[in-house]
């Protein structure tokens, strides 16, 4: 037994899985040889090194050491415990799992007394209340009217559990406090405000419409009020900062659209909640939204575990174009494929698809979209004379500058000649200025590859382990692939310790893994570890490259780097106890030191 559940089913369960497809629906990934490789979820990286064995069913983060078995990774990603973990994956295993009567009650309902928790709920609740105020009563009736007038289907506003909130000063504060919410509580959570007056407490959304934000998990988190009435300013009031909510690491609709973006393998990144709920109803799903900010590295890391293809679809006025440069330019840098959608002047794509239609917005705005290298063309334009002599070749430098950057020869051949036609340019002169560029521009990119280089080999100068802490992780390795290689190297070391505390306990536990009958079997294995740092220690020696069959020669030479090490210490101990006896001038004790000492030498 592991917990409440059999150990015959949590391994039946994880036989019905791929990690693969598990973690698939979390991080990008990609086939690189045996293995797939992705950004890692569990720390920030430009470059994938987040590796997911399928042969071995484990993950491993060369970045981070990160690492485990599809349970661990669930547990880790979702914050779910085992329980929750092996019961989510049992359902997409399709394994039918009956469970001691009041551990699925347990394991979902049981009230978490932290914080963030209470918060989760109180959201999830007045989420609930609002949205049954909109659709079911006669208080909601004009909000309602108004979101139908604004062309909001009744379908929109039930997947996106759209509400109201009443006009009351109170009425929040008190429906929350009486079902046992603290107000410090709801204030901290965003969702009460406190007077400075008399310290009292009033709502703070008050006759507003409700769009609920959720996280990467679909938790309601936070909210987005737009006013109805003019006077009531600002027309869009979002949740504050909290625990929960961080708009630099939230995307709109993310919750809903992964699924949709990692099968289409193409993200639609808009500027509002309002273009991605018009989107949805033109049938685009895998459409996401900022909230309120400008794109951040966290948004850029949330994209790129889904897709490296994005189509940004901003507002067609002047802040939206600059604004489309800036995302465009954050997401190339990232190794993006970027294409920008353009709309008439004046009209954003809620606007768009409500005057146009569904049809014309996916065929004539994203499906026409330009390559962000086209769109650069237009963006250095405004703003700019093309009459002025001097103004057209600063913009026709800077072009080539732009097509220099492009990786593929035929890409900079079809711009340069797009550039020649369009200012009458000899495409020769053009090419040519262009190489003196690209070599410009080349020089430096060699000189910080050399920083980069010399960067790289000194951390892994520094990552090179002594021969005694490699003797260790190489046997350990071979330990995890054969159970008669591990208790034959139990028998060489006779009982000696291994030097590294990690190693010893991974060598115990192993060896204790063995003695219960089971096969070597890493991703079980990995299920009795109780250390995060021994798991990542573990999969990163299932990622090290092995010979199939190891010699007894090949083990007894890492033995004997152990053993040595050992013998080393102490010598060194006994050198530092002869120096001692010396300086007392105890000649029969430092006497008898130095024949231990000569003793272990010769056994070297």
């Amino acid at each position: 037994m592991v917990g409440i559940i059999p150990e015959d089913k949590i391994n039946e369960i994880r036989q019905s899985i791929d990690i693969v497809d598990i973690i698939g629906e979390y991080v990008h990934l990609k086939k690189q040889g045996r293995n797939y490789f992705g950004l890692c979820p569990f720390h920030g990286e430009n470059t994938p090194s987040f590796s997911v064995s399928t042969d071995k069913q484990i993950y491993h983060c060369f970045g981070c050491g990160a690492g485990g078995n599809v349970i661990s990774f669930l547990m880790d990603i979702d914050g779910l415990s085992f329980q929750e973990a092996v019961m989510k994956l049992a359902e997409k295993g399709k394994v039918h799992l009956e469970l001691e009567k009041g551990l699925n009650d347990h394991t979902s309902k049981t009230k978490d007394t932290s914080e963030e928790k209470q918060m989760k709920e109180a959201y999830e609740l007045l989420q609930k209340f609002y949205h049954h105020l909109l659709v079911n009563t006669t208080e909601g009736q004009h909000a309602l009217e108004y979101l139908l007038g604004r062309g909001f289907s009744k379908n929109s506003i039930e997947k996106f559990q759209i509400g109201y909130s009443l006009p009351s000063w109170d009425f929040t504060v008190k429906w929350l406090n009486k079902r046992g919410f603290q107000l410090p509580l709801l204030e901290k959570a965003g969702l009460i405000i406190k007077r400075e007056s008399d310290e009292s407490y009033f709502d703070r959304f008050r006759n507003r419409i409700m769009f609920p934000i959720q996280n990467s998990k679909g938790e309601t988190i936070a909210f987005a009020g737009r006013a109805i009435e003019k006077e009531d300013q600002p027309k869009y009031l979002n949740s504050p900062e909290t625990i929960l909510f961080n708009k630099s690491n939230i995307l709109y609709n993310y919750y809903r659209a992964k699924g949709f973006i990692k099968k289409q393998q193409q993200a639609i990144l808009f500027e509002g909640f309002a273009d991605v709920i018009s989107a949805d109803t033109a049938e685009i799903f895998n459409g996401i939204a900022t909230m309120g900010t400008s794109l951040t590295e966290q948004h850029v890391q949330l994209i790129r575990r889904m897709t490296d293809s994005v189509t940004i679809c901003y507002d067609s006025d002047f802040a939206g174009i600059e604004a489309a440069y800036r995302a465009g330019k954050m997401l190339s840098e990232q190794n993006c494929n970027i294409r920008i959608a353009r709309m008439p002047e004046g009209l954003d794509p809620d606007d768009y698809i409500k005057k146009y239609g569904a049809e014309k917005f996916r065929q004539d705005v994203i499906g026409a979209s330009l390559t962000f290298m086209s769109f650069k063309m237009e963006y250095f334009r405004l703003g700019k004379n093309l009459q002025n002599e001097g103004e057209k070749l600063q913009y026709i430098e800077k072009i080539i500058e732009e097509i220099t950057n492009l990786d593929k020869a035929v890409e900079r051949d079809h711009y340069l000649r797009q550039l020649a036609d369009e200012f009458s340019i000899s495409l020769d002169a053009l090419k040519q200025q262009q190489k003196q560029i690209f070599y410009a521009t080349k020089k430096n990119r060699h000189h910080q590859k050399e920083v980069k280089t010399k960067r790289f080999y000194t951390e892994q100068k520094n990552r090179l382990f002594p021969a005694h802490h490699t003797a260790e992780r190489r046997l350990l390795a071979h330990m995890l692939q054969d159970a008669d290689v591990a208790f034959k190297i139990k028998e060489l070391l006779n009982g000696i310790i291994l030097y590294y505390d990690e190693h010893q306990a991974i060598l115990t536990y192993l060896l204790g893994f063995y003695e219960e009958g089971n096969e070597p079997d890493t991703s079980k294995f990995l299920l009795i570890l109780p250390d995060e740092k021994l798991r990542g220690i573990v999969t990163e020696l299932e990622m090290m490259p092995l010979n199939s069959e190891v010699t007894d020669r090949e083990i007894e030479d890492y033995v004997y780097q152990v053993l040595k090490h050992q013998k080393m210490l102490k010598i060194k101990e006994k050198e530092n106890l002869q120096k001692k006896a010396e300086q007392e001038n105890d000649r029969e004790k430092a006497l008898s030191l130095a024949v231990e000492i000569l003793q272990l030498r010769k056994s070297l």
